[in-house]
């Protein structure tokens, strides 16, 4: 059985990424891609279903930390009889996607075992295990991978397995790389060697970190869980590593995250601008670009890692899934229509060419065609931000954001002197405004309501004052606020939506964790509306779910006090970097934008 989501950590070579549990097992390894097929997917499974195990044989306990601002793991373990340490990273790919691992004794003597359990196709292919000159190569159809170690292994139970003993001062590695079946063995590397030149890579990465205020640590490591999930060819950034880990314990709220959503672009763009790192936000640009240009009418709200569109859905029935739940390959919710994507596509290229990313006339000409798209179907119905499964409604988000489309549009012209129908955009602005406020907006309970003519509430207006629809003083702000905090907010964390019986807005059964973005966005209200302390202890609240490694998923159950959803969560990491620098700064990344939203 998987354990607990917070007891992993991540490793990652720009490309992909392996999940590595405080036991020493890694059960989930996805290669040569974030969206490939699983070679170790225990993690959604049982150990059948492939995992990579390093531990001592006997009792022991276990502590660990990434090195310094690196992603190179370390977990001590500590016996009656010593101390050992795992070291484990992924090099920066260059060849091949390849795991190193190594233990080196720290005090005492240790008896340890290994297990390496490779099973392909998400745990569903058992591979042909032989030696080649030293080497254990396993192989099924386009599939191969090789380990290499000094330790003599054996094989058992259709694994490879190793018993050995570990005394003060030695150092014990293994590497594991795959490649497609038909090629040659991988170039034969010195694991210590590749421990360093990761260090460095990570350092000298992470070196051009801008923020230093308060909460540094919790920065940082958010950035590099961000490149972490950065897929280097293209510049896309994954949504999370993981797929159907579930947002509720036993449900059926499950997956696939390994995508890139256009929703995360503007909130990733700001937070790798305000942090330091142009050359990246430059590449998620580029890649925004590539992945939307074609018909507006096509428009996606999310690709792959390359921008395909093609990310059929279907269940894996031979995994038993994470606490039972359904295990899903592939988002049908590509599929659907979601409005609210063209006003964050408007708005990340609207704000690069603030921050001075290079602003050439193809992207203009392409958000010219999306706002033909807008002027035509915003009073259309849409499945809205949270991807409801229940039917498309009017929903108030996705005409907020249909609202920031025409207000980006209309400010481009303004600022960039770019040609646009100016007058036509503006009157498209106001008529969208008046819209929201005359059919989104309760004056008798004086809050925005989650649709037209709903009583439920949705989180998600919470990004009113954010985008600078309106003021965070206004008092429809303020009561949106109230009406949140009494209805979503559970022990100091924010629902998504309230679900009242009768209501199967997202056609699912009731009942999820915590949305962590969402009790991010409700720091930001707070420190927007003068409310210092509680913006603090929100984000205090939030700080104090990521794990011993400083990660969060995306949700949080507050009755299991257990994190669930996929994990890492890039879209739980990048507002706790816009959140901080808010929090930090007289004037943070979101007070900006609001600022200049309300220009």
């Amino acid at each position: 059985m998987a354990l607990p989501i917070e007891d992993y950590a991540i490793i990652a070579d720009t490309q992909t990424s392996a999940l590595v549990g405080r036991n020493g097992s890694i059960d989930w390894l996805c290669v040569p891609r974030f969206d490939s097929g699983a070679i170790f997917a225990a993690l959604l499974g049982d150990e059948e279903n492939g995992h990579w195990t390093l531990t001592p044989a006997g009792e022991h306990t276990a502590r660990r930390c990434y090195r310094d601002e690196t992603l190179v793991l370390e977990t001590e373990f500590e016996t009656a009889g010593g101390v050992v340490r795992l070291i484990d990273f992924m090099p920066p790919r260059t060849e091949a996607p390849t795991v190193v691992r190594i233990v080196e004794g720290v005090r005492g003597e240790v008896e340890m075992s290994m297990v390496l359990r490779l099973r392909f196709d998400y745990g569903h292919v058992v591979p042909w295990v032989y030696r080649e000159q030293g080497d254990l190569v396993a192989v099924a159809g386009p599939d191969a991978a090789w380990l290499r170690t000094p330790l003599e292994t054996r094989g058992e139970n259709l694994a490879t397995r190793a018993d050995f003993t570990v005394r003060a001062g030695d150092r014990v590695p293994f590497t594991l790389t795959w490649r497609p079946s038909h090629l040659p063995p991988p170039e034969v590397t010195d694991p210590v060697h590749q421990l360093g030149v990761t260090e460095g890579y990570w350092r000298g990465w992470v070196s051009a970190c801008t923020y230093e205020g308060e909460w540094r640590d919790a920065v940082v490591r958010s950035l590099l869980t961000l490149k972490a999930l950065t897929y280097a060819p293209t510049g896309g950034i994954v949504a999370a590593a993981t797929t159907s880990l579930p947002e509720k314990l036993g449900g059926v709220r499950n997956w696939d995250y390994r995508f890139c959503w256009l929703r995360d672009a503007t909130i990733t763009l700001q937070s790798l601008l305000y942090s330091g790192f142009q050359s990246e936000a430059t590449a998620w640009r580029k890649w925004l670009l590539r992945a939307i240009a074609g018909n507006p009418a096509e428009l996606q709200i999310m690709y792959g890692v390359a921008g395909e569109r093609r990310l059929d859905e279907y269940v894996a029935d031979w995994l038993t899934g994470y606490d039972g739940n359904p295990v899903r390959i592939g988002n049908a919710a590509a599929e659907q229509f979601q409005l609210d994507v063209y006003g964050e596509v408007m708005d990340a290229l609207h704000q690069g060419r603030r921050a001075g990313l290079k602003a050439d006339d193809p992207a203009w000409g392409l958000q010219v065609k999306l706002m033909q798209f807008v002027e035509d179907h915003w009073m259309d119905p849409d499945e809205g931000i949270w991807e409801v499964r229940g039917g498309p409604q009017q929903f108030v988000h996705s005409k907020l954001m249909a609202w920031v489309a025409a207000d980006r549009a209309v400010k481009a012209v303004q600022e960039f002197d770019l040609d646009g129908p100016l007058e036509r955009w503006s009157r498209l602005r106001d008529d969208i405004r008046t819209d929201i406020l005359e059919k989104g907006y309760d004056p008798a309970r004086k809050t925005f309501t989650q649709f037209y003519g709903s009583e439920e509430l949705d989180a998600a207006l919470l990004m009113v004052p954010l985008v600078g629809f309106l003021p965070a003083d206004d008092e429809r702000v303020a009561g949106t606020v109230a009406a949140i905090e009494e209805h979503l907010l559970v022990d100091g964390f924010v629902q998504r939506y309230t679900q009242h019986p009768g209501t199967d807005v997202d056609g699912l059964p009731p009942g999820e964790g915590a949305f962590l973005a969402c009790t991010f966005w409700l720091a930001d209200n707070y420190a927007l509306m003068g409310r210092h302390d509680e913006a603090r202890e929100t984000f205090a609240r939030l700080l104090a779910l990521r794990n011993d490694v400083g990660l969060l998923s995306e949700e949080y159950d507050t009755e299991a006090g257990r994190l669930v959803g996929n994990f890492p969560q890039a879209f739980s990491h990048v507002p706790l970097i816009d959140t901080a620098r808010t929090l930090t700064a007289a004037l943070g990344p979101t007070e900006a934008r609001v600022r200049e939203g309300l220009r």
